[in-house]
């Protein structure tokens, strides 16, 4: 059944049927074949059941959040606020582009929105100043991925969902990975500039009085960062409540900036009606597809198929890993967690894993898997970004 499944996961992906419909086929496939009960009677409960869980309220308002400061402008002026802070290191700009993403990412709570912001505001410039436009657009795109790592991550809260695990601890465990693997990123690029400078364009040094004067612009983003974790960190709200309080923020901060419309707000509302709709049609789907997989015995196959392998329990996560880096060549990163979360975390924690250990390695291969080709969102999101760019710049 494993095999089948996989083949019809695949199958159906191929034919650029959307994700969610997918997970619903597939979960009737396997009511029809492998069942010997009518469990497609229980999807009116379980969808209601799924959907009627006040945890998921959170993922509306942190889109909401991100949507807000896409387009009220406050992505521009933080750009050009890092860029005087980090451009002077070998690599120049592209430095500005990780730091941006990494500060993005600790608002917006999306990977694919943080890299397309970051594009949005930074593509024009790769071309103007003479950079690389692979190590250009690769930045954004590994910056783009801290987006699901760093708090508040939508993906972390779909795991403490499906795991019952605590949001807030995730959050905790997500912030030192998250800012090491910016780090790390940014010490790559020094390494690839020192070797090969013309990469990397021009390095800029600023004033010193223009650089105080460019922290003025940074003060929004960490202020709407310090109220979303502090209030959840000290008891004060919970994650959907801190969501709720920091798309209050968000519309404060735009307000004082002159970024309020109602263009703005109407904008705002249909990109996270649009977002939030996909994220739950996934959601709902793996949802029925893991009950009806589970239905079916395959807990118990992928069980009995670990013990015949004899692994020890580094074997076993070795194992998981290399299942998670493949699937993340040809599935979409949410579909992939919540098809594979229910089934696979019960075996891991079985052998004596963390898991908010497991969830944080988890969402590294996560991140692997939105920038690797096939069906890397983020680096679709970065491409459509740079052609459009070229575009406006030709017109």
């Amino acid at each position: 059944m494993i095999g089948s499944v996989a083949i019809g996961l695949l199958a159906l992906l191929s034919l650029s049927i959307p994700v969610g419909i997918v997970l619903f086929l597939l979960g009737f496939g396997i009511d029809a074949f492998f069942s010997p009960f009518p469990l497609v009677k229980g999807l009116g409960n379980l969808v209601w059941s799924t959907s009627n869980n006040a945890t998921l309220i959170a993922i509306p308002f942190f889109v909401m959040l991100g949507e807000i400061l896409v387009r009220s402008g406050i992505a521009t002026r933080t750009y050009a606020a890092l860029d005087r802070w980090v451009s002077w290191l070998p690599g120049g700009l592209v430095h500005a582009n990780i730091a941006t993403a990494t500060m993005f990412s600790a608002t917006s709570g999306s990977s694919v929105a943080t890299a397309a912001t970051v594009a949005t505001v930074a593509m024009p410039q790769a071309e103007k100043l003479g950079y690389d436009p692979k190590l250009f657009s690769g930045a954004i795109a590994a910056g783009g991925t801290l987006g699901i790592m760093i708090p508040p991550s939508i993906n972390l809260i779909v795991y403490g969902f499906l795991t019952q695990t605590s949001i807030p601890r995730l959050f905790l465990a997500g912030l030192v990975p998250g800012l090491a693997l910016a780090l790390g990123f940014m010490v790559i690029t020094i390494l690839i500039c020192r070797i090969r400078p013309s990469l990397g364009g021009p390095r800029r040094v600023f004033p010193f009085s223009e650089m105080l004067r460019a922290l003025i612009q940074l003060i929004p983003i960490i202020l709407l960062f310090s109220i979303i974790i502090g209030t959840i960190y000290n008891g004060w709200a919970t994650p959907t409540e801190a969501a709720a309080v920091g798309v209050a923020g968000a519309i404060l901060i735009a307000a004082f900036f002159g970024g309020v419309s109602f263009d703005m707000f109407a904008q705002s509302i249909l990109g996270t009606v649009k977002i939030t709709s996909m994220i739950m049609l996934v959601v709902i789907g793996a949802s029925f597809l893991n009950f009806t997989l589970a239905s079916a015995g395959l807990g118990r196959e992928l069980q009995m198929f670990l013990d015949g392998l004899g692994l020890s329990p580094l074997g076993t996560i070795l194992v998981v890993v290399m299942i998670y880096i493949v699937l993340g060549f040809f599935i979409e990163t949410l579909s992939l967690m919540v098809v594979t979360i229910p089934i696979i975390v019960p075996l891991v924690v079985a052998q004596g894993y963390d898991p908010i250990w497991f969830g944080i390695l988890i969402i590294v291969l996560i991140e692997m898997a939105l920038i690797t080709p096939p069906s890397g969102l983020i680096s679709m999101s970065c491409r459509g970004r740079a052609k459009a760019a070229k575009c406006r710049k030709s017109c």
